[in-house]
């Protein structure tokens, strides 16, 4: 295929991506109440299933400080159009989100023939995992780090005289970028295998730097939660298991390069013998 070709390519792939963002953002926007009463706006409300579950954590290790029975802040909105451009925009965000599996899928169609068939064979179910981890990342982010990161600053207060009025496109803000975040930073292992069969990274490099990855761990959850100790433990732990596992992803990945290399040199001398 030549360049101009292959830029038509693109274009069809891109085409049929943004038709699918459209159709799962119409069917967001059309389902206001649940995209906002229920998704959205359910880690401010004290009955959400985060907040009743550490309830009843709290009852059964005889910690009632865990229960959160109480949000302390109001949602405001102060734009005369701000709830619609909400609407709409909160709705791209939703296709986007429900869209990235397939979105995926297109931009791996068109990256795929370029490959040669090792890499195709090497590179076996990627559209899956990395949907699977996307997807785990932001219910981890929406159900357990957005609702502690939540709680967390609206029970923050400097003087109790002081009342939390919380604008709209804030709270919006802080639960996408919590949720978006846990989600990108679980796909950690899927850059960890693309990296070590490209030779690029081993199981000895991120032994080595174990202790400097769990510092820069550290920032991230820092930077992605509150100033408050328990939520940043709770984001590190998950991203730690995941550096875990990557390194064992990358031993596999040596392992089975080493064994095939084996194979072939094996297989050589037979021939040459």
């Amino acid at each position: 295929m030549s360049f101009i070709d292959h830029l038509e390519a693109l274009r069809w792939h891109i085409i049929r991506a943004a038709i699918a963002v459209v159709v799962f953002s119409t069917g967001a926007f059309f389902s206001k109440e649940f995209l906002f009463h229920d998704l959205i706006l359910g880690p401010s409300r004290p009955d959400f299933w985060t907040y009743r579950m550490f309830c009843r954590l709290g009852q059964s290790i005889g910690a009632p400080d865990l229960c959160i029975d109480k949000i302390g802040f109001v949602i405001q909105n102060r734009e005369m159009s701000g709830q619609l451009t909400m609407h709409i925009s909160t709705s791209f965000i939703v296709g986007l989100v429900l869209g990235f599996p397939y979105l995926f899928w297109e931009l791996w169609r068109f990256v795929k023939p370029g490959l040669y068939p090792q890499e195709q064979e090497n590179s076996r179910g990627a559209v899956f995992f990395v949907s699977a981890l996307f997807l785990t990342g932001l219910l981890f982010g929406y159900y357990i780090a957005a609702p502690l990161s939540i709680n967390f600053l609206a029970a923050y207060n400097v003087d109790p005289t002081i009342e939390n009025q919380i604008d709209l496109q804030s709270y919006l803000s802080t639960l996408t970028t919590m949720s978006l975040s846990c989600a990108l930073v679980f796909e950690l292992p899927m850059i960890v295998f693309f990296l070590a069969k490209a030779g690029l990274i081993t199981s000895e490099i991120m032994t080595v730097y174990r202790k400097h990855a769990i510092v820069i761990i550290l920032i991230v959850a820092a930077i992605i939660t509150p100033p408050e100790i328990t939520s940043q433990i709770i984001v590190t732990i998950p991203i730690v298991l995941l550096y875990e596992l990557s390194i064992h992803i990358a031993r596999r990945v040596r392992r089975d390069a080493t064994k095939k290399l084996n194979a072939e040199l094996a297989a050589n001398q037979g021939v040459s013998e």
